[in-house]
């Protein structure tokens, strides 16, 4: 009775016999229990596995994103503005540009296709060019210069527009701020202008209501990127019904309207 009470624990009792059949059946009890825990650990693995097979595509497809709309390019009424004309004004034909001369595009556009379509189409009397502006908000020193070809205009027309715009093509990096604005005036005076007198023009922003007036136009017919083009049958009153081209897209996609529009 006295050692009943001493004792603090539970004594399992072990089979008679000698040690190796003891150690024996010691590691066939802890073998069964670990192929148990096994089994029941890849049977708990298949299940949820099978589960993320099932739900993953529905995630992927969660996260997947959406379509951008299509480019809308049904016709537009297009106004030339008071804008500069290049070509002879009275032609069949009116391809209108919105532009921005701090645009890589709207330079390739003015390096590999512009000089084709002036060579077929303008040199021959077939079109008229006109350009409008359409500075972009991240492009700082854009909007500056679309001012300072509307000076040049102002000292000598049509003609003085067209070099300066070309001059500005010719020399910028466009890569937002790839013309510093201390060169307009130089380039003013490189073309035979008053490079003072342009500054000032400038200085006084004497043109900024022009070149807004021309963002507002572009945003109401659908350019929100540059270059824009539209190409119509020209009209008495300056406003074309015309068809939308967006990019620098090859001389050919511009030949192809054109042409059609000729007919």
């Amino acid at each position: 009775m006295k050692d009943q009470k001493e004792r603090k624990s539970i004594a399992i009792p072990l089979p008679s016999g000698n040690k190796s059949q003891i150690l024996a059946v010691i590691l066939l009890v802890i073998a069964s229990f670990i192929i148990g825990s096994l089994w029941t650990k890849i049977q708990y693995l298949e299940k949820n596995g099978s589960v993320a097979k099932q739900t993953a595509p529905i995630a992927q497809q969660a996260a997947a994103p959406q379509a951008a709309p299509p480019e809308d390019t049904t016709p537009k009424k297009v106004s030339v503005d008071d804008d500069p004309v290049l070509g002879d004004k009275n032609a069949k034909v009116t391809l209108i540009d919105f532009t921005d001369y701090e645009c890589p595009f709207c330079k390739r556009y003015y390096d590999e296709t512009f000089s084709q379509i002036k060579k077929d189409y303008l040199d021959t009397g077939k079109i008229k060019y006109v350009v409008r502006d359409l500075p972009l908000s991240f492009h700082a020193n854009a909007h500056k210069e679309a001012q300072a070809a509307e000076c040049a205009r102002e000292q000598g027309g049509d003609a003085a527009y067209y070099k300066y715009h070309d001059e500005i093509f010719k020399r910028t990096t466009s890569n937002g701020t790839g013309l510093a604005l201390d060169k307009l005036s130089v380039i003013a005076s490189d073309l035979g202008l008053n490079g003072n007198t342009l500054q000032s023009c400038l200085d006084s922003e004497k043109y900024k209501g022009e070149v807004d007036k021309d963002i507002a136009d572009a945003s109401a017919v659908g350019a929100s990127g540059t270059p824009t083009f539209f190409i119509g049958k020209s009209t008495s009153d300056g406003v074309i019904t015309g068809t939308k081209i967006v990019g620098a897209q090859p001389y050919s996609a511009f030949q192809a309207e054109i042409d059609k529009q000729l007919k």
